[in-house]
């Protein structure tokens, strides 16, 4: 059973949290926003004000005059206060972003990686990436807390370990999360791509953005799943797969060792120039997605998808429109990644920020306090098994 130090130290870092996720969606705020927002005590607002201007991530901004009545102190969010790095390792690139507090963009750099890549030639990648990226941006030094990498699966989140990434001959029961907190000398939050990718996708969309699934197509196919408002990773940490999922029982064998997958069908029209046919193939996958799991949120990423937007989004529009049942009453919203092709890095620098400054909740849950409303915000991806 957690000690009661251990459980005031839960409702601290939730309470931390639940104030930088609410302030990183307004320019400035003051204590009786925080309140009507978060259901908290005005007491218990200003201590937590007080604690995260200590540690540099808040500063007062002016007052407010509102009409009769003590002037309100205004604070806002430190942007640069903290960062994290993310690293987004596809079959032939790395992708390294470095994000600040509220998740934006600061500085983003690819790397072709080495034909058939060892975890060396990938360690090697990122610790040089790294180094320039922290050299371009010399404030980052020392307030970078950790890094995030979105990996090609299939892996084991709570383990950190890469089990049998599809495609890649050397990658196999790698303990990637380790080796790297090694190498780096920071914290490392190893995730699939596309649940990284998902994180990213919640972070920019705002609290309606509660069931989603982010369908990315780069060099294979992928979904990350985002229910009841948090990162979906399955039972043994490998939900996503979603290429590998049989549209045609005597079909070409994929790479997965089963005949007839989403992945290889879609793969080999786009090859031969098929483009709408592999949109197709893509969007009867989505349909029967949907089906499974019934999200209102489809968001389309991957730099393979992304070269053409328009033709995979008609088609996977038309087909939820005259394939899913009743969409009168079950509407699904299409969009296209916002972040583009930092989309997957990005989420995984999100993912570090969150474990650290982000609502702690448990599995499956919202956290209940003693006089304190229960507050569902979207920046909540399950922190790390180790946080």
């Amino acid at each position: 059973m957690p000690s009661p130090a251990a459980n005031l130290d839960l409702i601290r870092d939730h309470n931390d949290g639940l104030l930088i996720a609410i302030a990183r969606a307004t320019p400035t705020f003051d204590r009786a926003s925080i309140v009507a927002a978060s259901g908290l005590t005005p007491q218990a607002v200003s201590k937590i004000l007080a604690r995260l201007i200590e540690h540099g991530l808040i500063v007062p901004a002016g007052i407010r005059r509102q009409g009769i009545g003590k002037p309100a102190n205004i604070y806002e969010l430190v942007p640069t206060s903290r960062y994290a790095i993310g690293a987004h390792v596809a079959r032939h690139t790395l992708r390294l972003v470095l994000v600040d507090l509220t998740g934006t963009v600061r500085s983003s750099a690819v790397t072709r990686l080495p034909a058939d890549f060892t975890p060396q030639h990938l360690l090697h990648a990122v610790v040089a990436g790294i180094a320039a990226l922290v050299g371009e941006h010399p404030d980052s030094a020392g307030r970078t807390v950790g890094v995030g990498i979105g990996m090609v699966g299939p892996l084991d989140f709570a383990n950190g370990i890469v089990r049998d990434a599809h495609r890649l001959r050397h990658w196999h029961d790698i303990p990637l999360r380790d080796l790297a907190e090694a190498a780096i000398g920071l914290p490392v939050h190893l995730d699939k791509d596309v649940t990284a990718g998902v994180t990213a996708a919640a972070w920019r969309s705002g609290t309606a953005f509660t069931d989603a699934a982010l369908i990315m197509v780069e060099s294979g196919i992928g979904a990350g799943l985002w229910l009841d408002g948090r990162a979906y990773r399955g039972a043994h940490t490998n939900a996503g797969e979603f290429g590998h999922t049989v549209l045609q029982l005597d079909g070409p064998p994929c790479v997965c060792g089963r005949n007839g997958c989403l992945e290889i069908l879609h793969d080999r029209a786009a090859a031969a120039g098929d483009l709408p046919t592999a949109a197709r193939i893509l969007a009867a996958g989505i349909v029967n997605l949907l089906q499974t799991v019934d999200v209102d949120h489809v968001v389309l990423a991957g730099t393979d998808l992304l070269a053409h937007p328009e033709v995979y989004r008609t088609a996977v529009e038309h087909a939820i429109r005259t394939e899913v049942p009743h969409p009168d009453w079950l509407p699904v919203e299409v969009l296209l990644s916002g972040t583009g092709a930092d989309t997957i890095a990005a989420g995984a620098a999100m993912q570090v920020l969150d474990a650290r400054y982000g609502l702690r909740m448990t599995p499956g849950r919202t956290p209940e306090r003693s006089g304190q409303v229960a507050v569902k915000m979207t920046a909540r991806p399950e922190a790390a098994a180790r946080s």
